[in-house]
């Protein structure tokens, strides 16, 4: 095997254009030459060039060891396994959330007919966690080697990492050796950074938000000047009101003391208790339906709308200028691949004027890139038009421009038939008539259903006449099945049967409805405006996961929060409480009124469904007075807290990317022009490709200097 390149000096030893010379001892491949070791050298040269190609395809790093050791490591640590083995175990740590002490083992989460959850034996989940530290203590190692000391010293997110693990660990042994009876697990709050640190647009993402947030910040100043100055002005307006029972009802319910003010119109805020707590003053005086209303609007309509755009402004600029680093790391990586690919020196040791990269070089290298098999065909389709010319670096560049392009699935082809009466039917059955028709008679079984389940709705399952049901389900089912053998005869589509279990007649024909009722939203695709905006959800699903991710960072710390803050202090009616009165003694609109004893954080799924019911706001001050009954004023901290990270802070950002995608995906004229996907082709749209069109292409200049301080490797030139 060849020896490591030089890894001290910088990748490019002079200027583009000049022809300068290796240092002597130096191996590059620019001076291969025939002889022993030449081919071993030209193989390493090969994977470089394999390497940054898809470096580049996947908008990573180039900074790493390029000797050949490392090269076979750092392939193998990208591969499919590799990455599926972290994401699992990244999964399994975080699992271990729902079956460890406190266990969401049991049936319900309500505190009144909950049983004892079924605990693991100590050691069983302490074994799995410590065999997933192991994984991501070996992925820090394969990290730290690949790009070196000096880079890991740099990153934050390595040294937190670094951090991470000695904690996880130090709290691992700490808790074995309590034999799992440790008060506190600080490891908990800690899994998380696992997720965090390998997606690169989650970082992005977090990055986005800590650059937001001084603007975030003075619109919240705002919003907490608008609170505080209404909240004076309500204890005012509303004080002692021995004269109006309206006036003195609305102080006593909601302008008590300065807290209970606060909380009031900070839920008004959310206009979750609206009209509540205008009702009692207004249902006196219509005239105190002014302070309500000025609230609400400078508030809700203003402010908070207010807010929402100014996410949306910075959300925007940082997503482009990561996007601006993504595409600049395309470039780089192709633009080094053309480096250690370009011609190799002549005879007598000079290099050509005008370097270029061989077509069958470059053919050797795409065959052995990970890339998908459109894309590489088309590649190698344009190289082998190139013959036997070198390709210039414009040329290489502009060539892995097709990386950049939609993806299009091309359906398969009609099958062909030589009889006129089959070509004939298959016209008939082929054409977009007969799926109209189609959906005619899925509309017209939707009905049916309706009608039936509307006639029936008191009658028991077990007593009611499924006799005229299940004759048009029979008709129906005739008519779908043939139907799809019609399709397969026009169409050439092929399909497999699905085996079916063994099903009363009452449960199949549930199912047979149910799948029916799914089966009516095939009329999206026939609609053209529908199916243009339908498309665009479907993409914006596809283009949401980072966001997906940060919003189980949040929900998974806040969740193993309130476990430690209030995991038991919502105690069952029953109890020996008295702040758990019986249902019929409690206030109206009350948290045991209203039996919400399943909003808990006794375990964590039952944390997960309390937080997000506190997420959507409806009757969230519910929730928010009863564990400040339960478990003290303290607690309105955690619950103001989760209000501004979820429903402020991650929806925004949520409203932030859906615009975005809109604008730039969905054309409201879109529906005149032929649809894509019916029913030549499908095409599907990354957030890269949606903003291609605006991004400023990387210069010359600023690829060249980059490289040439590449730390691990150098070319001369």
């Amino acid at each position: 095997m060849a020896e490591p390149l030089a890894e001290s000096e910088p990748l490019l030893g002079r200027g583009r254009g000049g022809g300068g010379d290796c240092p002597a001892g130096l191996t590059t491949c620019r001076s291969i030459r025939v002889g022993p070791g030449a081919m071993a050298q030209w193989d390493l040269c090969v994977d470089q060039a394999v390497v940054f190609i898809e470096d580049a395809i996947q908008y990573r790093s180039i900074n790493h060891r390029m000797d050949a050791s490392s090269l076979w490591l750092y392939r193998r640590y990208y591969s499919n396994v590799c990455q599926r083995t972290l994401s699992f175990t990244i999964f399994l740590i975080l699992f271990l959330a729902f079956v460890e002490t406190p266990s969401s083992l049991t049936r319900t989460a309500d505190v009144r007919y909950r049983a004892a959850p079924w605990e693991l034996p100590c050691g069983l989940t302490q074994s799995v966690e410590v065999l997933c530290l192991l994984v991501f203590v070996a992925d820090l190692s394969v990290k730290g080697y690949l790009f070196g000391w000096a880079h890991f010293q740099k990153d934050l997110w390595l040294l937190g990492y670094l951090v991470v693990l000695v904690v996880s660990l130090v709290d691992w042994t700490v808790s074995l050796s309590l034999v799992c009876h440790e008060p506190l697990r600080v490891r908990r709050i800690l899994r998380p950074f696992f997720l965090l640190q390998n997606s690169s647009m989650m970082k992005k993402t977090l990055k986005c938000i800590r650059w937001s947030l001084p603007e975030m910040a003075s619109v919240g100043l705002l919003l907490a000047i608008h609170l505080c100055f209404f909240t004076m002005f309500g204890m005012l307006l509303f004080a002692g009101g021995k004269q109006d029972d309206g006036q003195d009802r609305e102080r006593l319910t909601y302008f008590r003391n300065l807290p209970e003010s606060l909380t009031s119109l900070l839920v008004l805020l959310t206009t979750a208790n609206n009209p509540d707590v205008m009702v009692p003053a207004y249902s006196k005086n219509r005239a105190y339906a002014i302070f309500f209303i000025v609230f609400t609007v400078i508030g809700s309509l203003f402010l908070m709308n207010l807010l929402t755009a100014i996410i949306y402004s910075q959300f925007r600029g940082y997503l482009m200028k990561s996007l601006q680093t993504s595409l600049f790391r395309r470039r780089l990586g192709t633009r080094a691949a053309f480096e250690v690919l370009s011609s190799v020196a002549g005879e007598e040791g000079a290099f050509p004027q005008a370097a270029g990269v061989k077509p069958q070089n470059l053919l050797q290298v795409l065959q052995r890139v990970q890339l998908d098999s459109s894309h590489k065909e088309a590649m190698m389709e344009q190289v082998h038009s190139y013959g036997s010319v070198p390709l210039s670096a414009d040329e290489f560049q502009k060539l892995f421009n097709e990386l950049d392009r939609s993806v299009v699935k091309e359906h398969p082809r009609r099958p062909t038939y030589q009889s006129p009466f089959l070509q004939s039917a298959q016209f008939l059955f082929g054409h977009y008539y007969f799926d109209y028709l189609g959906n005619l008679i899925a509309l017209a079984n939707l009905v049916s259903i309706c009608v039936f389940l509307v006639l029936d709705a008191d009658v028991l399952p077990a007593e009611r006449d499924d006799f005229v049901l299940g004759i048009l389900n029979c008709v129906f089912i005739v008519y779908y099945l043939l139907e799809l053998l019609l399709k397969v005869f026009a169409l050439g589509l092929r399909g497999r049967p699905e085996m079916l279990g063994l099903l009363s007649l009452w449960d199949m024909t549930r199912m047979l409805n149910m799948l029916i009722v799914f089966r009516f939203l095939r009329i999206i695709p026939n609609m053209k405006p529908m199916a243009v905006v339908a498309s665009t959800v479907l993409g914006l699903v596809q283009n949401m996961r980072a966001f997906g991710g940060i919003l189980v960072v949040v929900y998974y710390v806040f969740a193993i929060i309130g476990i430690n803050l209030f995991r038991g202090v919502i105690v069952a009616p029953l109890g020996n409480s008295s702040l758990a009165p019986a249902n019929g003694s409690a206030p109206c609109g009350s948290f045991e009124q209203l039996e919400y004893w399943a909003n808990n954080f006794d375990d964590f799924a039952a944390a997960l469904v309390t937080l997000w019911n506190l997420m959507v706001v409806n009757n969230w001050q519910v929730l928010l007075d009863a564990f400040r009954r339960y478990s003290g004023p303290w607690s309105k901290i955690y619950f103001v807290l989760w209000w501004l990270v979820s429903s402020v802070i991650w929806v925004n950002l949520f409203l932030a990317l859906i615009l975005e995608n809109f604008l730039h995906k969905w054309d409201p004229h879109s529906y005149l022009q032929p649809l894509a996907g019916t029913p030549e082709a499908t095409y599907q749209m990354t957030v890269e490709l949606m903003f291609r069109d605006i991004l400023e292409e990387p210069k010359e200049d600023e690829l060249t200097e980059t490289l040439s301080h590449h730390p691990h490797l150098r070319l001369c030139r």
